[in-house]
């Protein structure tokens, strides 16, 4: 197939591109900071898949709240715009998304059925995953992934846990209590795979088996055999990360359901198992 990637060159990104030039297909990357050569990059592409924003893991300031929104919900808007004047249209388009779009809670439970949270990072979700409908009306199979806490060894937050860890410097974040609905980053490019090859609606990516941050801890300490006895507290995470703390400090347990309902197998169902193989990498 020939596949054109936007935003290719984050985490998730990279990865996907050497899966999908792995097993034979095309790979045309391009920016979807400007709309009209995206959509250029689009025309004759079986599929589509749009990986761009701008990253959440940050500051929040008000002017990175709305970089944040306007990458996700503004662009896509411009690239819908464009995509419908190309002759050559692609036949399906995947919309990353995130669990943000559930909101957060220590006691709920979520899946591609639950309804959408009242808060920010819940905002932008609703407004990018509606941007990406519009490309049904363009004739488009339409998949949106709704991605949680991804894991491995060289990219994402577990890259930048990993020094701290093996040094000992580990420990539970905040309560420790909060949901991490995490997924190795084997099964993240799995799971676009599985869309690109004519999965569509929502699909959670996310492993079955969501741990509160405690546990996580405890996994990654275990696989690194150091000890994770420093904890960090809120305000820590808050004077870091200002608002953008809900991303590590609060949490959301998410499950897969669809995800497995469609035929998708997971590589590393647990946390163990995950952390196991990225610290051995």
């Amino acid at each position: 197939m020939k596949i054109t990637i936007l935003g290719a060159s984050g985490f998730i990104g990279r990865h996907l591109v050497t899966a999908l030039r792995a097993r034979g297909d095309a790979v045309t990357t391009a920016s979807l900071r400007d709309a009209k050569a995206a959509a250029a990059a689009c025309d004759g592409a079986d599929v589509v898949v749009n990986l761009a924003g701008e990253p959440v893991a940050q500051r929040w300031s008000s002017s990175v709240k709305e970089k944040i929104r306007t990458s996700r919900v503004d662009a896509v808007r411009a690239l819908m715009t464009e995509l419908a004047s190309v002759a050559n249209k692609p036949s399906a388009y995947v919309s990353a998304s995130a669990i943000g779009y559930y909101g957060t809670s220590e006691t709920a439970t979520f899946d591609e059925t639950s309804a959408a949270g009242q808060d920010f990072l819940a905002g932008v979700c609703v407004a990018w995953e509606a941007e990406a409908d519009r490309a049904a009306a363009l004739g488009m199979r339409v998949a949106k992934i709704r991605t949680g806490l991804v894991i491995g060894n060289d990219g994402g937050a577990l890259a930048k846990l990993l020094p701290i860890f093996k040094l000992g410097g580990g420990g539970i974040v905040a309560s420790g209590q909060q949901w991490y609905s995490w997924i190795h980053i084997d099964d993240q490019v799995g799971i676009y795979l599985h869309a690109i090859d004519g999965v569509d609606g929502v699909l959670d990516a996310t492993a079955p088996t969501p741990v509160r941050n405690a546990e996580f801890t405890s996994a990654l300490a275990n696989a690194l055999h150091r000890p994770a006895f420093l904890p960090v507290p809120r305000f820590a995470m808050s004077l870091v990360f200002g608002e953008g703390a809900v991303i590590v400090v609060d949490g959301q347990c998410v499950l897969p359901t669809r995800t497995l309902a469609t035929g998708y197998s997971f590589k590393y169902p647990t946390i163990d198992g995950a952390c196991a193989a990225i610290t051995a990498a």
